[in-house]
């Protein structure tokens, strides 16, 4: 499971002193939270750590691909959503407390989703995405959209929406690595907010700590640690829950404890217990009633379903990583190394391009967050990115066509029409430079504004509007162009015959003049072929 996490404490017993190196026993310990390594697989696993300090930064490590899970993270996100039985009821509750507890138990029912062993999903490129759907029961629909934000620092964004169940969920994961001697840890940084839209509250959710023990000697083993999270500001109801690590002399694996408060009477109401791998329990502090809150042993979860590959883009985790994920599930490490490196390489080749064209990257389908004091987002600024959509139909059905109008999710779906083009700024004016010598046009041409994103709605496009100016007002192109492109970075455009408004000096050869306008002086340059 996988949501986010932002300013957590760690644990302050077992926990905190079972996050650095320790020899453990072998107590509690099940198969499927170990993996046995072999003599040449730990030999580069040692290689690679060696050359490693305690607390060095391992996002920019190639870790080999048997410890890989067979899909990205932005796939592997959707176990947060893999248990509709106890997500779909959450807002029809009407008690708030009661409501608040069974945030509590979906919140821990997906914990136990993960491979047999120490496995690590895949690193998301910059901007890959990943979509899906869930069919449910009652014949509604889930619709999940995620977005690779950032590489470094890595940032993986996320949408779910359940029109019907009025639940909507925007996330942020944000893991920082780090090695701890004979362990690594993933620091899961980042936060999710659950919205109930029917209540108008908002559930802020963290999440523990990862942790991978025993990479250099003795069996890898599986662990999550420190504290986690639930506040709804609303309500004023939050839970505090650890994660427990076992500790040097005792303790067990993957325990859990906490408590849920009401911070208004700063009282606590419930205590959790139990085992995120097992059962898992709640105890009314005022009656003294304990009772089962989930039981993972017996819980089967849903998996998201996804368009074919075949209709996939180039761009999205499936198709990109396909041959990746058939080797590793192959047991072929050697194809499987390859293909991870050369989209790796692909992805270090794109950056330095952008790098040298002095081109900066911005998502295709998340935008920055409005936080701060006004904003319409304040508060959530730990979210970094939000879906850069407009989700407010009136009815669920409305709303899903808005949600399938960011992104292709359903089997063949039309991707819709969202053009996002970053052009390089040398290239498009050595572009327009070039047009302007071998073919002066009759009437001013406009270059697509940078960042733009097309969302294909009834309105007209940037490009489209200034064409239909230009027609209207063909002796104006320099200040239509001054208007499109502000700032001294505007692309040179090339001109036919001088405004009357502006004072130009007549050269010769005027069909090979390219005029600039500053938009802060007012003043012109005139760029004129010395062939003419």
């Amino acid at each position: 499971m996988v949501l986010g996490h932002a300013h957590r404490r760690h644990s302050l017993t077992t926990s905190n002193r079972s996050s650095i190196d320790s020899t453990r026993g072998e107590d509690n310990v099940t198969n499927e939270d170990e993996t046995v390594v072999d003599a040449d697989q730990g030999n580069m696993l040692t290689h690679i750590i060696s050359q490693l300090r305690p607390g060095a930064d391992l996002s920019r490590v190639t870790l080999p691909t048997f410890i890989l899970e067979p899909r990205s993270m932005l796939e592997r996100i959707t176990n947060f959503m893999a248990h509709p039985e106890t997500l779909l009821p959450m807002p029809a509750i009407d008690d708030p407390v009661e409501r608040f507890v069974s945030v509590v138990k979906f919140y821990l029912s997906g914990w136990h989703i993960k491979p047999p062993g120490v496995k690590k999903p895949l690193n998301p490129i910059l901007g890959e995405t990943f979509t899906c759907y869930w069919d449910y029961p009652d014949h509604t629909r889930g619709l999940y959209i995620s977005e690779q934000t950032s590489h470094h620092p890595p940032k993986s964004s996320y949408f779910y929406m359940a029109p019907e169940h009025h639940i909507r969920i925007d996330g942020t994961l944000k893991p920082r690595s780090k090695f701890l001697g004979n362990s690594a840890a993933s620091m899961m940084e980042g936060i999710a907010v659950m919205r109930f839209l029917n209540r108008g509250e908002r559930y802020f959710i963290t999440q523990p700590n990862m942790y991978a023990r025993g990479i250099l000697f003795g069996k890898m083993k599986y662990e999550l640690g420190d504290h986690s999270f639930v506040r709804c500001p609303e309500s004023g109801l939050s839970a505090d829950i650890e994660f427990k690590t076992k500790g040097y002399f005792g303790g067990t694996y993957n325990a859990i404890g906490g408590f849920i408060k009401d911070t208004k009477t700063d009282t606590n109401l419930y205590e959790l217990s139990g085992l995120w791998t097992e059962e898992m329990y709640i105890k009314d502090l005022t009656t003294g009633k304990k009772q089962l809150l989930f039981d993972a042993t017996h819980a089967r979860e849903t998996p998201p379903k996804a368009r074919p590959i075949s209709e996939q883009d180039e761009r999205e985790s499936q198709r990109l990583w396909q041959k990746v994920t058939a080797a590793i599930k192959a047991r072929d490490q050697d194809t499987a190394t390859d293909e991870k490196s050369r989209i790796e390489d692909m992805q270090r080749e794109e950056a330095a391009k952008r790098l040298d064209d002095g081109v900066d990257w911005h998502p295709r389908l998340f935008r920055q967050v409005k936080g701060g004091h006004g904003g319409s987002e304040e508060g959530e600024e730990d979210l970094d990115f939000i879906i850069n959509a407009k989700i407010d139909g009136k009815t669920p059905e409305e709303q899903t066509k808005q949600i399938l109008h960011i992104a292709a999710i359903l089997p063949g779906q039309e991707a819709p029409n969202r053009r996002f083009s970053i052009p390089s700024r040398k290239s498009s004016r050595e572009s327009v430079s070039h047009s302007a010598h071998q073919h002066p046009p009759s009437h001013p041409q406009q270059s697509i504004p940078e960042d733009l994103i097309d969302f294909g709605g009834d309105s007209a496009t940037p490009a489209t509007a200034a064409s239909a100016q230009q027609q209207q007002q063909p002796n104006h192109a320099d200040h239509v162009a001054q208007q499109q492109h502000p700032g001294l970075q505007e692309p040179l455009v090339p001109t036919q015959s001088p405004a009357p408004q502006q004072k130009q000096k007549q050269t010769r050869g005027i069909e090979h003049t390219l005029v600039r306008t500053d938009s802060e002086t007012g003043g012109s340059e005139e760029f004129v072929d010395a062939e003419s």
